[in-house]
C-alpha cells in the first residue's frame, strides 16, 4: 500500500518540507499523511560529479548504497498510519557484496502488510530532467525468494511545487511489475511479468524516466532487468503539492505479506544518472 505524505523535516534556523511517497502489495486506497520529523542521516550521500568521457552533461550519483539511509517510521504503510514494523538498513556489508560494501535492508513485521521505507535526500535538480536512470544490484539470500509482498524502489524530483515520482513496485502476488500514479494515489499495471528473483547470486535492475517541467507530466521509458530491457512509454500526469522547496530523492521499501515472514535483501552499485 502506498500513502500519499508530506513530511517535514526541522532545524533551529531551517524548516524544510519535502514529499516522500511509499507503499506496499496490497490494494488498499491512500490517504494523506504528514509525518513526524525523521531522523537526520549522519552523513550526506555521495555527491554528484559530471559523468567522465561523456558528452551530454550528464551527472551520476554512485555507489549510492553506501551512505546513510533515513526511515520515518509506519510511512511505508497506507496513510502512515498502523503499526510501525521493525525494519532496518546497514551499509558496509562485506557479504553478500561485489565491491566490499553492500547495504543491507531488513523487514521483521509483527503485523502482516506493513512496511519499511529507506530513503536519501540529494542536492536538489532545478532544471527538467530529460534522462534519468535508476539502477542497482539486487541480492536475495537462500529462503528468502518467495517472502516479500512487494519490493519497491523509486526517485523523485520536487520542482516549483510539482512532484515528478518515478517509481516501480515488483509485486509478488500476481508475479507483476506495476509503477505508481502518484496523482492519482494508485499503482498501474505495466503489462510486464516478474521473474521471482533468483535468490543466492546479483540481479541487476535499471528503470528510465524523463519529465516534462511544461506539461507536468512523467514517463515510465524503461525498465531492464538482467539486460533484458523492456519498453514501458507510460505517462502520468505530476501532482502539485505545494512544497515551497525543491528536493530530489531515492528510497528503496520493502512490504511484509501476509504471514508478516521477516526476510532481508542486499544492494550493491547503486547508482543513478541524470540531465
Amino acid at each position: 500500500m502506498r500513502p500519499w505524505r508530506i513530511a517535514q523535516s526541522c532545524s533551529v534556523t531551517l524548516a524544510l518540507t519535502f514529499a516522500l511517497v511509499s507503499c506496499g502489495g496490497n490494494a488498499t486506497s491512500t490517504t494523506a499523511k504528514t509525518l513526524p520529523t525523521p531522523t537526520p542521516a549522519a552523513s550526506p550521500s555521495p555527491s554528484p560529479s559530471p559523468t567522465p568521457g561523456t558528452t551530454t552533461n550528464s551527472t551520476v550519483i554512485d555507489r549510492i548504497e553506501e551512505a546513510p539511509w533515513l526511515t520515518c517510521g509506519n510511512c511505508g504503510n497506507t496513510g502512515a498510519t498502523g503499526p510501525t514494523a521493525a525494519y532496518s538498513s546497514t551499509v558496509g556489508i562485506a557479504s553478500p557484496s561485489e565491491d566490499g560494501s553492500s547495504a543491507q535492508f531488513s523487514i521483521a513485521a509483527s503485523v502482516p502488510y506493513t512496511n519499511g521505507y529507506f530513503y536519501q535526500r540529494h542536492t536538489p535538480v532545478t532544471t527538467p530532467i530529460s534522462a534519468l536512470t535508476y539502477e542497482f544490484d539486487l541480492y536475495i539470500p537462500q529462503g528468502s525468494e518467495n517472502l516479500p509482498q512487494a519490493i519497491e524502489f523509486e526517485c523523485q524530483q520536487i520542482l516549483n511545487g510539482w512532484v515528478y515520482n518515478f517509481s516501480w513496485q515488483a509485486l509478488y502476488p500476481g508475479n507483476t511489475w506495476r509503477i505508481f500514479d502518484y496523482g492519482l494515489k494508485r499503482w498501474d499495471a505495466t503489462g510486464i511479468a516478474l521473474t521471482r528473483f533468483t535468490p543466492g547470486t546479483w540481479h541487476h535492475i535499471m528503470t528510465e524516466y524523463h519529465n516534462d517541467t511544461v506539461a507536468h507530466t512523467v514517463l515510465h521509458d524503461a525498465i531492464t532487468v538482467d539486460g533484458l530491457r523492456i519498453p514501458v512509454n507510460i505517462t502520468h500526469n505530476a501532482f502539485f503539492s505545494g512544497a515551497t522547496n525543491n528536493q530530489f530523492t531515492n528510497a528503496v521499501q520493502l512490504d511484509s505479506n501476509s504471514t508478516a515472514a521477516p526476510y532481508s535483501v542486499y544492494v550493491d552499485k547503486m547508482k543513478i544518472t541524470y540531465r
